[in-house]
């Protein structure tokens, strides 16, 4: 019989998209959990190494893996970044990846769960709401500024599709971030609010908002929380992603569900999340960004539009750029390696630059 992987790329074929990148992992075969291609198999002297680590936020366990650079010495001073992670994803997927390429560069680099998410703490499970998720980015900022050899004046930022709006967030207020950037920017509140790739607020929107309220009282008299967005991965059909009209949908069903599968990453949330979701938006006071601003999108990406929106809006800096991967789509440059190798050579010289 043809084995898993050949069967996922002969899917990927027939749905228009190239099968030479597939090359990620079952998260069991990896003893840290990653799924990424190239992936920390073991901890080896002299060369990059994972750690992972748990620290408390708010009461809540928060779990992380820090990457330390070939050569590490507590001793020495490093630049570090902090990387948070797409919605309905975990550390050990995109997140994982892009902190082990900076660590490969000499940055130390932390990956974090968000809270209620993944292998973090947090009842109920899976929320999703904005103030959380800056916190997260936050917190990370706390931890790893105390990590031994952080010179904590040269920090960084950098998020990925959902946690890159929460990072522009977290940005307008934490002046510890020297360099934000962003990968794949996905604004949250906008389209929970109007949809995806929609303009205007739409005719049902108290409606929504009236159900999300009505999920929260469910919630606290039967002790169960409502849930929507959940996916069946095991019964997803390569027909059924094929009819999703949007880049950024369809090839997010193939990598979370397929590709690059990960247990503790899901694209279920509380519904009552939905309450701060809605009238949460992360281009809301842009201007208070004052670090230098790098935005790094897919040419290709159908969720363009809102890097450029924040490109625009970001008038409080003016070191800004808006960087286009040719050729590449929203979720391509979360695992494609050429597109990989463009995002982090920009974002190597990037940080070289506003880190020295």
């Amino acid at each position: 019989m043809p084995s898993t992987r050949n069967l996922i790329a002969t899917s990927i074929l027939a749905l228009g998209m190239s099968a030479a990148p597939i090359a990620a992992q079952p998260y069991d075969s990896n003893p840290f959990g990653l799924v990424y291609e190239g992936a920390i198999t073991k901890n080896i002297q002299g060369k990059v190494n994972i750690h992972p680590v748990q620290y408390e936020l708010h009461g809540l366990k928060i779990a992380a893996n820090v990457y330390t650079p070939a050569n590490y010495s507590p001793k020495e001073q490093y630049p570090a970044i902090v990387i948070a992670h797409p919605n309905g994803g975990v550390k050990e997927q995109v997140a994982g990846l892009y902190a082990q390429r900076l660590a490969e560069l000499g940055f130390i680099a932390i990956a974090a769960d968000a809270s209620f998410q993944g292998a973090s703490s947090g009842e109920p499970r899976h929320q999703d709401i904005p103030y959380f998720r800056t916190e997260d980015i936050h917190g990370m900022a706390d931890y790893i500024s105390a990590y031994p050899g952080v010179d904590r004046q040269r920090l960084g930022a950098l998020g990925i599709c959902g946690g890159g709006g929460y990072t522009l967030n977290a940005a307008k207020s934490d002046k510890r971030f020297k360099a934000v950037a962003t990968v794949s920017m996905f604004n949250t509140g906008q389209v929970r609010r109007n949809g995806y790739m929609a303009k205007e607020e739409p005719a049902d929107i108290q409606e929504r908002l009236q159900k999300a309220c009505e999920a929260r009282e469910n919630g606290l008299k039967t002790d169960k929380t409502p849930l929507t967005g959940n996916v069946d991965f095991d019964a997803l059909r390569d027909e059924d992603i094929a009819k999703i009209s949007t880049d950024l949908y369809r090839e997010g069903m193939l990598y979370y569900g397929k590709t690059h599968r990960h247990p503790n990453s899901t694209f279920a949330y509380t519904a009552s999340s939905q309450m701060e979701l809605i009238c949460w938006d992360a281009m809301d006071h842009l201007n208070l960004i004052n670090a230098p601003l790098l935005l790094i999108a897919g040419s290709e990406a159908d969720s363009l539009y809102m890097s450029e929106e924040a490109l625009e809006k970001a008038v409080g800096t003016n070191n800004k750029e808006l960087f286009l991967v040719p050729g590449a789509t929203h979720i391509q440059l979360y695992y494609v390696p050429e597109y990989v190798d463009q995002v982090i050579s920009k974002l190597a010289d990037f940080y070289r630059k506003n880190l020295n």
